[in-house]
C-alpha cells in the first residue's frame, strides 16, 4: 500500500490488490523493474525485429533445451502461431490461405478433458479440433479420461498436430502421447502457459518429447504481460516466424538471420501471415529476454518459502473468524503456489460467498480473491502477487464483511 500518485490515479482508474494470482484480466504479474529498464532502453533505438527474435531464440533454446524459440504477444498468440506452423510448414500457398486453407491437413487432436476456452487460439489458425476420450476418470471407476489408442485411432492424413494442456492432473502422460504421435510423424503442442515455476518445467516438456511448448511471459517470469514464449523444433519455429514477421519486403534484399530462417527451404517471400496480428514490439522482446534471464537465475526455493509464510500468516488470521473454515492447499492443479482455501458458512458469517467476493471487487482499491470455487461456497487467497502489507489488508477487508 502506498500514498504515492500513480498513472492510474491520474487516469482515475482504481487499482487492484491482487490475491487471485497471475490472472490476465487484472494485469498478470508485476513486471520486473529490470525488464522495465530493458524496455525503456529498447525504445531508444530502431532494430531489425528478425535480428532481435533470433537473439531471443538463442536464449530460449539455451534455457529450455529446445532447438529454437520465438516471442509473440502472449501465450495464446504462441498457440496460434504454433498451430499455424504445424499446418503450413514451408508451404507458402497454405500460409497465404490460412485460416481457410482448402485441402491442408488442419485437424488438431485433443483429449476431451484438455478442452478449454483457449481452444480459440488453436482454431484461429484454421485448425479443426478433433476431441477424443471422455470424462470417465471423474466417475471414480478407475477408468481414465483418454486412452492412448483413442488418440492413435484419430490420426489421419488430415492430422496436423496433437494439442496437450499441461496440468498436474492431465491424462495420458505427455511422454506416452508424444510416443504415439511421433510414430505417425505428428507433432505435439503443449500449452504450459501457467506452468512456471518450478524452473525445471522450462525444459521438462521438451525432454518428454513435445515438439512445441508455450509459456506465458507475463506470469511467473514477470516479463511484459503482452509477451509469450514458443519453444520447440527449429523447423516449426521457422514456419511460425515466417507467418508472424512483417513480410512487406523486397525479395532481392531480404536476408533474415540464418539461424532463424533458412531461405533455401522456401520458394519466395510469403504474404503477411495469419500470425501478423499477433506482432510483438522490440520493447516487449527485450523486456522478456531480460525477465527470462532473471527468472532462470532466481532462487525459487526462497520464493516458495516466502509464499508459504505469507499464506500461513493469512490462514492463521482468518481462522479467528467464525463462519470461515480455513485450509492451506499445496501448489497443485491450476496453482503453482500454496493458497488459503476459505469455505464460508453464510448462516454464521452473515454473508454469502458470491456477495463477499463481488463486494471486495467494488472497493477502491479493488480486492480480487480467487473465485474458482464459488460453487463450493469457497474462495481462495493466493500469495504470489501480494506484499506482506497487502496480505494484511486483504485479511482486514474480508473480515470487514463478516457478521
Amino acid at each position: 500500500m502506498t500514498d504515492e500518485q500513480s498513472i492510474y490515479d491520474e487516469l482515475e482508474v482504481p487499482t487492484v490488490i491482487n490475491a487471485a494470482s497471475t490472472k490476465t484480466r487484472i494485469g498478470g504479474s508485476l513486471i520486473r523493474p529490470e525488464a522495465v529498464e530493458a524496455m525503456a532502453s529498447a525504445a531508444e533505438s530502431f532494430v531489425r525485429i528478425s535480428d532481435l527474435q533470433a537473439r531471443a531464440s538463442d536464449l530460449i533454446s539455451e534455457v529450455t533445451g529446445a532447438e529454437a524459440g520465438y516471442v509473440a504477444s502472449g501465450a495464446a498468440a504462441c498457440l496460434t502461431l504454433g498451430t499455424a506452423a504445424c499446418i503450413a510448414d514451408t508451404d507458402l500457398k497454405t500460409m497465404d490461405e490460412l485460416p481457410l486453407a482448402e485441402g491442408a491437413a488442419n485437424e488438431v487432436i485433443m483429449p476431451r478433458s484438455h478442452r478449454n476456452g483457449y481452444d480459440h487460439a488453436i482454431r484461429l489458425a484454421g485448425a479443426k479440433i478433433v476431441d477424443v476420450g471422455n470424462n470417465d476418470n471423474h466417475l471414480g471407476t478407475g477408468s481414465v479420461n483418454t486412452e492412448l489408442w483413442e488418440i492413435e485411432a484419430a490420426i489421419t492424413e488430415k492430422t496436423a498436430a496433437v494439442a496437450y494442456m499441461q496440468k498436474s492432473y492431465s491424462q495420458p502422460d505427455l511422454e506416452d502421447v508424444c510416443a504415439v504421435a511421433h510414430e505417425h510423424d505428428v507433432p505435439v503442442i503443449v500449452d504450459a502457459a501457467a506452468e512456471l515455476p518450478p524452473k525445471r518445467n522450462l525444459s521438462r516438456f521438451i525432454d518428454e518429447g513435445a515438439d512445441l511448448v508455450v509459456f506465458s511471459g507475463g506470469k511467473a517470469i514477470r516479463g511484459p504481460q503482452a509477451s509469450g514464449i514458443l519453444a520447440g523444433r527449429e523447423d516449426l519455429i521457422e514456419s511460425a516466424a515466417m507467418q508472424h514477421l512483417d513480410m512487406h519486403v523486397a525479395e532481392d534484399v531480404w536476408e533474415p538471420p540464418a539461424n532463424l530462417i533458412d531461405l533455401e527451404r522456401f520458394a519466395g517471400v510469403p504474404r503477411q501471415g495469419v500470425g501478423r496480428p499477433l506482432k510483438v514490439g522490440k520493447e516487449e522482446i527485450a523486456g522478456l529476454i531480460r525477465a527470462l534471464q532473471l527468472f532462470v537465475d532466481e532462487d525459487h526455493d526462497a520464493r516458495v518459502r516466502e509464499w508459504t509464510e505469507r499464506t500461513d500468516g493469512m490462514a492463521s488470521a482468518l481462522r479467528e473468524e467464525e463462519g470461515l473454515s480455513i485450509t492451506v492447499t499445496e501448489a497443485e492443479k491450476t496453482a503453482v503456489a500454496p493458497e488459503v482455501y476459505v469455505t464460508l458458512d453464510p448462516e454464521i458469517a452473515g454473508i454469502d460467498v458470491e456477495t463477499l467476493v463481488a463486494e471486495l471487487r467494488t472497493e477502491d482499491p479493488r480486492v480480487f480473491v480467487g473465485p474458482d470455487y464459488l460453487h463450493e461456497s469457497a474462495f481462495t487467497v493466493n500469495p504470489m502477487c501480494l506484499t506482506d502489507e497487502e496480505a494484511e489488508y486483504v485479511v482486514e477487508r474480508i473480515r470487514s464483511y463478516l457478521a
